[in-house]
């Protein structure tokens, strides 16, 4: 059987580290290059607040193509979803048929993913879906990845969670309120060893600062968690990383 081409959606963090190297011992795919949006405005991905330059070298690291989704700040949905449909139709030209991503539980945003690929005539995969995700943290650490949280929402995680490593006493120290694996999008990560990686990716920590956003209208927008305290606001801490190369 001839593998499908496939696209990763690659966001930098632990989900997709853990996706990714699933995927590629997967026969049925062949991953042709990773996909990641990027703010064009300040050139880091888009919510994790990583810097290209770092991103880069992950890819580098692992060794496939990137290929970048630029994206003015703050998007709308029919903007993103304009952006994006271009990007994917010049994707399928060249031969893609499959788009893989490291979603775990999230039954809205898989649905969402599955109608907007479908008209494009691509098949969403999810290579960790419905997996425990204590389960999966665990595992992660086992396996020899190496993740620094970089972006943590601010009425569930206080500062000094952001900029940890995440390890069995990261997990530990999360209210229980917080998924371990920050699906609910809780905390954001960036990956800079393990498995799938050929060197570890090197960086300094930066300043840590907390910014505040307006609050998406409903769960499907782009990144979008809703805040209980202030339905209008929602706020993260980003612990900026620099790279050391």
């Amino acid at each position: 059987m001839t593998p499908y081409n496939s696209i990763f959606n690659w966001s930098g963090g632990k989900d997709s580290s853990l996706a990714l190297h699933a995927i590629l011992k997967d026969e049925r795919y062949q991953v042709t290059q990773l996909l990641t949006s990027v703010n064009s405005v300040h050139d880091r991905i888009s919510m994790h607040g990583v810097r290209r330059a770092l991103l880069e070298q992950q890819a580098k690291s692992i060794g496939l193509p990137l290929n970048i989704l630029s994206l003015p700040e703050q998007p709308g949905m029919s903007e993103y979803n304009d952006l994006m449909s271009e990007k994917m139709t010049s994707l399928r030209e060249e031969g893609n048929t499959h788009s893989v991503f490291g979603d775990i539980f999230l039954e809205d945003l898989r649905t969402y993913r599955e109608d907007q690929l479908k008209s494009a005539g691509f098949e969403a995969v999810f290579p960790i879906w419905k997996r425990d995700t204590t389960e999966l943290i665990y595992e992660f650490i086992e396996q020899g990845f190496k993740t620094i949280t970089v972006c943590v929402k601010g009425d569930l995680l206080d500062k000094s969670f952001a900029g940890r490593i995440i390890d069995e006493q990261f997990v530990k120290d999360l209210p229980e309120n917080v998924d371990p694996c920050g699906e609910n999008g809780e905390f954001h990560t960036f990956t800079f060893d393990g498995p799938i990686y050929n060197h570890p990716i090197p960086f300094e920590i930066g300043e840590t600062v907390f910014r505040a956003y307006k609050a998406p209208k409903n769960e499907k927008d782009i990144c979008g968690i809703s805040n209980e305290k202030n339905p209008d606001k929602m706020g993260f801490w980003f612990c900026d990383l620099i790279p050391s190369i």
